[in-house]
């Protein structure tokens, strides 16, 4: 039997119920979800579903990421809600592309995780289901694993297995509905071209689950917590010197008064250059290569500083709960005006502790 994967936290136990009820049957795993995005979110999922997978003894087959063909699918549905019509489309996609591959393996029978998600409709995915079956020839083996404390024990096993809880569906529409109704900023959606690994991005949990594989098959003994913290985004900047801009590299944390000033340097102390407006303070390349070896402005435009080297900075340079706008530029300058449009805002993250300290 095929069955579809969306996610490790619906995969790894409705595979573990389908074992208990089909023990005689062979299963293969195909991973099918052009509908997540972004693309790291996707190899973030894809690899717990790796890792699942290989725990449950079932072999994986990875389909295409053609997300730009899911995009024109759902075109016109982008403001359809969580079980509407572009929920139906996706599954329609999803579950058509499934029964194909699962005919061309020589297997008659599929089925979809899908099934025990308790956000998607079981109804909606039986609808579709049977007129793909119609359509192809194949049979969807439908199972209802929620029910009876089936999801209860799904959140169980789920962390147990210390699978990768995310907190959207993958849809980018469905996120930003979700994201308007929370109250908070999508950011999810926002990447520093500098392609630095920001705190509780995707990016830093992508490669925190890459790290606990690692140490799984080194037999190490970890733990995944969550911690509560201020987070902190950059949404646009940049600073004049002369009516010209030029290369800067603004720091996490730094907040203007009304996002914009002209400003000064009154004066200039072990290598810090404080202004006269809004707490500003500038550094040249120099001060920061006592930190890090960087060559030039250019490459800390294009390359940024890890952010554990840019809270170095700042302690060193305004010290704790600092939020002054601290900028690096190639020289100090007399006069200069910046733009910070910037977000801080309450935040959790997962931290990974490995619990062997000799490691």
């Amino acid at each position: 039997m095929l069955v579809h994967i969306c996610c490790s936290v619906d995969s790894h136990f409705f595979l573990q119920k389908l074992k208990e009820k089909y023990p005689n049957e062979k299963f293969i795993g195909f991973f099918y979800d052009p509908n997540i995005h972004p693309y790291s979110e996707y190899r973030l999922r894809l690899l717990d579903v790796q890792r699942s997978c290989k725990k449950l003894g079932i072999p994986l087959i990875e389909g295409e990421y053609d997300y730009e063909s899911w995009l024109r699918a759902v075109r016109g549905l982008e403001n359809e809600p969580e079980k509407g019509e572009r929920c139906r489309v996706c599954f329609d996609k999803r579950l058509e592309v499934a029964a194909k591959r699962a005919k061309e393996l020589g297997e008659q029978r599929y089925t979809t995780t899908l099934l025990v998600s308790p956000l998607k409709s079981q109804e909606q995915l039986r609808q579709s289901a049977k007129r793909i079956d119609e359509k192809f020839g194949v049979k969807f083996v439908f199972e209802d694993f929620r029910s009876f404390g089936g999801t209860q024990l799904q959140a169980k096993v789920s962390k147990e297995e210390k699978l990768y809880r995310q907190d959207y569906c993958g849809c980018l529409f469905g996120l930003m509905q979700q994201r308007v109704k929370q109250e908070v900023i999508m950011d999810e959606m926002i990447a520093p071209i500098t392609r630095q690994i920001l705190p509780a991005s995707i990016e830093e949990r992508l490669a925190m689950y890459q790290k606990r594989m690692e140490l799984e098959e080194k037999g190490i003994e970890y733990s995944i917590v969550r911690r509560r913290f201020l987070n902190y985004r950059l949404l646009r900047g940049f600073v004049k010197v002369e009516k010209e801009v030029v290369p800067s590299f603004i720091l996490s944390y730094s907040h203007l008064r009304r996002d914009y000033a002209k400003a000064r340097i009154e004066e200039i102390i072990d290598g810090v250059g404080y202004a006269n407006r809004d707490e500003i303070r500038i550094v040249d390349l120099a001060f920061v290569q006592k930190f890090i070896e960087v060559q030039s402005m250019h490459q800390l435009y294009f390359e940024g500083l890890p952010f554990v080297i840019e809270q170095k900075i700042r302690q060193e340079v305004d010290g704790e709960y600092s939020l002054s706008p601290i900028v690096v530029l190639d020289k100090i300058p007399n006069r200069f005006e910046i733009y910070i449009y910037a977000l801080s805002y309450k935040d959790v993250e997962e931290k990974l502790i490995i619990k062997d300290q000799d490691a």
